[in-house]
């Protein structure tokens, strides 16, 4: 009976349940980049999805950082942006070294984004009106002011000045350039003087407030604005709130400084979905312009999220 010993001990072909051949098992493989998790909901969220909303999460509204190409070509007509300034480069007026050289971070700054430094301006039309934009590269050192972003936002402000074109900044900055010292603490008392000649002048600025603008940028002309706008959920102020809660020794109220918080408390005059934004800079444009045509209806000034 060898043969029947022989013939229960056989493994059937392919094997067994238990052990089944490597190549049988079908491995699925998603390509990466294809999905994104999001910051706020925690979600997975397909980022195509993201990417056709502008941005913004499908699933809760947050709105993901974007970078400066990707808001001139949501802010702007196509074709219209026309860049100006853009071979100003900051030096080293104090020789700065922390861990590296100031300049050895300028240059992984410049070759990280593409940027001469941490803003862009440029002439552009907005619906079919033309503007002077403004837009903040937080990926640039934080998106900090040093004396070239000063010198940028004054240079903006003049163009808009020379030719009565409304003025907006798109800000994303952790303040002042500490490794500029004076010199960059000097661009609040030169860009708040700039705006103040467009206010004298009566040429429109419209300060749009994105996540995060903090520092020397809010505490001058960032919150000289005509009309101030932000994004949702957009965390603004001057120290961040770890500081303040360890100074005054209390605990900060929920939302302290969120976007929504600060409006309620009068700091804003609207808080803008990204969407919407475009449209509600064309309709403040004509309201503030002096052709007396007749403007489509604007969200009411201090209406959350542009309802």
């Amino acid at each position: 009976m060898g043969w029947l010993t022989r013939s229960r001990s056989r493994e059937p072909e392919g094997g067994t349940e238990d052990n089944k051949p490597a190549d049988s098992e079908k491995k699925v493989r998603v390509p990466e980049g294809l999905w994104i998790k999001c910051s706020l909901c925690r979600q997975i969220v397909y980022r195509k999805e993201v990417e056709k909303a502008g941005k913004v999460c499908p699933k809760c509204n947050y709105h993901f950082p974007i970078t400066v190409e990707e808001r001139i070509f949501q802010l702007s007509d196509p074709g219209s942006y026309s860049e100006f300034a853009q071979n100003i480069e900051s030096v080293d007026p104090l020789g700065f070294t922390d861990s590296i050289k100031y300049t050895d971070r300028l240059k992984a700054a410049q070759k990280k984004t593409g940027l001469s430094d941490a803003i862009r301006i440029g002439e552009c039309s907005i619906s079919g009106k033309p503007a002077v934009l403004g837009v903040f590269s937080f990926g640039f050192m934080g998106g900090s002011m040093g004396s070239v972003v000063g010198e940028k936002v004054v240079r903006a402000a003049e163009r808009s000045l020379e030719k009565r074109m409304p003025l907006i900044l798109v800000t994303s900055s952790g303040g002042a350039r500490m490794q500029e010292g004076i010199f960059s603490l000097m661009q609040m008392a030169r860009t708040s003087a700039v705006i103040s000649r467009l206010h004298h002048a009566a040429v429109p600025f419209f300060s749009v407030l994105t996540d995060p603008t903090f520092g020397g940028v809010t505490a001058s002309f960032a919150m000289l604005g005509d009309v101030i706008l932000a994004e949702p959920r957009s965390l603004i102020g001057f120290a961040g709130p770890r500081v303040i809660e360890q100074t005054i020794k209390q605990q900060l109220p929920e939302g302290f400084q969120r976007a929504e918080f600060l409006l309620s408390h009068g700091f804003l005059d609207m808080v803008v979905e990204r969407g919407r934004l475009k449209e509600t800079l064309s309709q403040l444009m004509c309201i503030f312009s002096s052709s007396g045509q007749q403007c489509p209806s604007v969200v009411s000034i201090g209406e959350e999220g542009g309802e």
